[in-house]
């Protein structure tokens, strides 16, 4: 007996040095004093961590370097935040911790960022937050199997109230370096609904009771049925992943995985890492992704817009790890070159979408390395890539003939010669948008090979005629969207035959044509399907025109009048309470918009300050 005396003493000690030594290293802990997201991607080992709750062992000594390596708490915040919400927050940084969250930060020295360990017994996860009150004065370092049966489960803490204070707020962590189990939130239990473990993890003497007691996902605690369950982790895991699914990354990096362990461990749930979205996110660069690469390898959904600190090489390292990438999306970033589009090419032949615009030095070497590997795509967007030529576009059009959506913007170099490519090679092209380009009618008149074409953007072509229009619209008997902006060739001719020829037509765009009220005057008598009328900046059009589409018009549901000089206010005005299942768009009717949507989230005029 004694000798069993002295050997749990010793162990008491050896925890107690432990946690003396983990206090003294807590401002090297993460973000909020506690573990999130990042810190398992940036500072863990490559390749241990898995969705389920796999990992390598790891003992006392290798969570004591992880805390060391461990950046400093605002780290993560200048990964997941923008300059303007950093801003906020160091501005926040002197606030007591209190008003952040329930626990203390000096009950966080524990939980340091590590690995889920292999050696660690499994069981079913830790469904209670961090912050537990013990109901008993038992000493908290007895053992699980003796007593086990005996103890009564500790009940889930409730939501600390505002007018709480952190000290009266639940304690300690469920993240004991021994007692915890590395289960991960899928495990299933066997338990009936109310039944508890029976294991208890043991506590360093002198320190708060943690909640070591595990429930399966349908248990409650004793005396508590689980109708009357007041905590969101009654709830089957599976809602609570559901519920998750709807919050960004950073949310989830950032908020819901420091509630507790439980949380957590459906935060490293695979599902959420399959589409990963770092758009905007300056602080981002080749190291992360080299990290995201090592860690997780079925990423089917990538967005880098914006992000002007990672080169080639980091795309690279990622794409050769994601062999099921099906998405690619890089918008703005001028920094990337071929290499990095040529690699997703080359490592990923599943991808389906590519969206790379506004990337200055995109030559056609790239788009010839996706003509050849990814016979599988279907959407690309290559707008503002002024280096493309009919070259890359021909082969790309010739190596991808299950493309549906192709768009271009002010690319010069292209010209009537790709247009026609993607005519003869790519069948089942839907949507075809060539804004800017040095495309004329003799090309556009290729598109009428496209029986499946329904949305069609052609603003801005040079040398765009009315009859090449006009037939388009008799071919193309699916076509349900047409922009003919800032194209002054059309005349209220051609708009009389599309609204007599467009029998699927629904949306018609004319900014800037030549048009007067004899062209909306013309939809309003002849067609039956357009909704979406959009006649700004047409100086011709008068109150006439205005009275007359929304008079005859069945189906008319948008009027763009912006900028019709001619179109009195005091008439559409008249017009917006005679019609009100239309909407009017002028200067003076999207401002009055504008306001009542303000009214309605809460704004006062008399509360805001004068700029």
């Amino acid at each position: 007996m004694g000798h069993l005396l002295s050997k749990n003493g010793n162990r008491g000690n050896r925890l107690k040095k432990r946690k003396r030594k983990l206090l003294k290293r807590k401002k090297k802990n993460c973000f909020l004093q506690g573990p999130c997201m990042l810190c398992f991607i940036v500072h863990g080992n490559s390749g241990s961590l898995g969705g389920g709750g796999g990992g390598g062992g790891a003992g006392a000594a290798e969570d004591a370097q992880r805390s060391e390596v461990a950046s400093g708490p605002d780290d993560c915040a200048r990964f997941l935040l923008s300059p303007r919400e950093l801003a906020i927050w160091e501005g926040l940084s002197a606030v007591p911790a209190r008003l952040f969250r329930a626990t203390p930060a000096c009950e966080y020295a524990e939980m340091v960022c590590k690995r889920k360990c292999a050696d660690v017994r499994r069981c079913a996860p830790c469904k209670q937050p961090r912050c537990c009150p013990a109901q008993d004065g038992s000493e908290p370092g007895a053992g699980a199997g003796a007593a086990g049966a005996d103890r009564l489960p500790l009940p889930l803490c409730p939501l600390p109230s505002p007018a709480s204070s952190s000290s009266t707020s639940c304690s300690s962590s469920c993240s004991s370096s021994e007692g915890v189990s590395g289960a991960g939130p899928l495990s299933d239990s066997g338990d009936s609904p109310g039944s508890t473990s029976s294991t208890a993890a043991a506590t360093p003497p002198g320190s708060s009771p943690s909640c070591h007691r595990d429930h399966a996902p349908g248990d409650a605690p004793a005396g508590e049925s689980p109708a009357d369950g007041s905590s969101i982790n009654h709830l089957p895991s599976s809602i609570l992943l559901k519920v998750f699914s709807h919050l960004s990354v950073k949310e989830r990096c950032l908020s819901v995985s420091l509630v507790c362990k439980y949380w957590r461990d459906l935060c490293l749930d695979f599902q959420f890492w399959k589409q990963i979205d770092l758009s905007g996110l300056q602080q981002v660069t080749d190291e992360l992704l080299v990290k995201i690469a090592s860690w997780k390898q079925n990423v089917t959904e990538l967005n880098l817009s914006d992000c002007r600190n990672v080169q080639d090489h980091g795309v690279c390292a990622l794409a050769s790890h994601c062999p099921g990438l099906l998405k690619y999306t890089a918008y703005r970033c001028k920094q990337l070159s071929d290499l990095s589009l040529a690699a997703v090419a080359s490592h990923c032949p599943l991808l389906q979408k590519a969206h790379v615009g506004n990337q200055d030095k995109l030559t056609d070497e790239a788009l010839k390395k996706l003509g050849q590997c990814c016979a599988e795509l279907r959407d690309i967007h290559l707008g503002q890539c002024y280096n493309i030529s009919d070259a890359g576009m021909e082969a790309l059009a010739q190596g991808c003939p299950k493309l549906q959506r192709i768009y271009m913007q002010e690319n010069k170099l292209v010209t009537d010669r790709s247009v026609r490519a993607f005519a003869e090679h790519c069948p089942e092209l839907q949507f075809v948008g060539f804004m800017g380009c040095s495309v004329t009618s003799l090309g556009v008149i290729h598109l009428t090979q496209l029986k499946n074409l329904s949305s069609l953007d052609l603003r801005h072509i040079s040398e765009l005629n009315n009859e090449t229009v006009m037939e388009v619209v008799r071919q193309c008997r699916s076509l349900s969207s047409l922009n003919l902006c800032l194209n002054w060739s059309i005349n209220d001719r051609c708009v009389e035959i599309i609204a007599k020829e467009g029998r699927s037509l629904k949306e018609l765009y004319l900014v800037s044509c030549k048009i007067t009220d004899y062209a909306l005057i013309a939809i309003g008598r002849y067609s039956s399907t357009i909704e979406t009328v959009d006649a700004g900046w047409c100086k011709e059009i008068t109150d006439q025109g205005a009275t007359q589409i929304a008079k005859s018009s069945k189906s008319l549901r948008y009027l763009g009048l912006m900028r019709c000089d001619k179109v009195n206010e005091e008439t559409v005005e008249r017009l917006v309470q005679q019609y009100p299942h239309i909407v009017f768009s002028t200067v003076m009717q999207d401002c009055k918009r504008t306001l009542e949507r303000a009214y309605q989230m809460g704004w006062n005029p008399n509360n805001s300050t004068a700029s």
